[in-house]
């Protein structure tokens, strides 16, 4: 136990210094974009003095790093600041925005996952078949097409052609539960399309790997049935990398929707961030950018801890 709580302050160590580095990042991309701000802003008829004004309101007549403490600061207590678009609480904003986001990937993982495990289970059961080529040859089609043109198929067939669902996935928060994820299905759909096939060959690859162990040849030897050795014996130990790709999945369907988000003018963070950089909402653009960088680092730790938790051999590395 004091080994597993050394190696998650570890990870927490390295995350944090992790996520200080993007927010330099993210600064500093935004700081060195090209064009003046406050012009964009106020437009070519502003003034000078009323452009000198504006820039000592955002605080642009101060030096980067005088301005980047400022605002590592305030994020550190949960102050975002606010939106330079509408003058409204940038934490605001994102809390309901990011509330839509996290039911879309929690909606595209329960669809995703089991679907993924079963397919990868089946795949290594049923090796080299008909079966294992066929699931293979679809998996690999439909993660080679960019999101945007599955979603588009998936817009033709489902909503131009059959008109089963909706081609926009337009919710507020007044939406009901079995509503929104009616209307959120389509999207869902495509972010399943992309991701399922990374955790299926996973799946697959893992439990091949282990089917060639001592105690697997032992389990056939006494005659198990084959889908009892993989479910019961291989599967169980092929967990911490099946984990690890999942939690990767897992980031890509909320820190990586934001073209599904803009195909179906869904309501997310994704929509938000566009939005805001063709507005030059800096401040706004800033906070879901490090939103996304720490839901990335936390799933990726929350990976490390269950691998560790399902094969504490890692504990003890040879």
């Amino acid at each position: 136990m004091g080994k597993i709580l050394k190696l998650i302050g570890q990870r927490l160590a390295i995350g944090l210094l992790v996520l200080w580095i993007v927010s330099l990042i993210i600064f500093a991309g935004l700081e060195f974009l090209p064009g003046d701000l406050a012009q964009e802003i106020l437009g070519q008829s502003a003034t000078p003095e009323s452009l000198a004004a504006f820039r000592k309101e955002l605080g642009l007549d101060q030096p980067m790093h005088t301005r980047y403490l400022g605002w590592l600061g305030d994020v550190l207590q949960g102050d975002f600041g606010k939106s330079l678009a509408n003058q409204r609480e940038i934490s605001e904003l994102i809390g309901i925005r990011f509330a839509n986001t996290m039911f879309l990937a929690f909606l595209a993982a329960i669809i995703s996952v089991p679907i993924a495990l079963a397919l990868g289970i089946l795949a290594a059961l049923y090796r080299n078949s008909l079966y294992d080529r066929l699931v293979n040859i679809m998996t690999l089609s439909s993660i080679s097409f960019p999101e945007f043109f599955i979603a588009y198929i998936l817009i033709y067939l489902f909503s131009v052609k059959l008109g089963l669902f909706p081609s926009l996935a337009n919710v507020s928060a007044d939406t009901p539960l079995w509503e929104r994820i009616y209307t959120c299905l389509l999207p869902a759909l495509t972010l399943t399309l992309v991701v399922v096939a990374h955790m299926m060959r996973m799946t697959r690859a893992s439990i091949i790997n282990l089917l060639a162990s001592p105690y697997i040849e032992m389990a056939k030897l006494k005659g198990l049935k084959k889908a009892r050795v993989i479910l019961y014996h291989a599967l169980p130990n092929a967990l911490a990398p099946i984990i690890n790709v999942v939690a990767i999945n897992l980031a890509y369907l909320i820190v990586g929707v934001v073209i599904v988000e803009v195909v179906f003018v869904y309501p997310g963070l994704g929509q938000l961030i566009v939005d805001s950089v063709q507005k030059r909402d800096m401040p706004v653009v800033q906070a879901c950018s490090l939103i996304f960088a720490a839901t990335y680092v936390l799933l990726n730790l929350t990976a490390d801890i269950l691998s560790i938790i399902t094969n504490p051999r890692i504990l003890y590395p040879k």
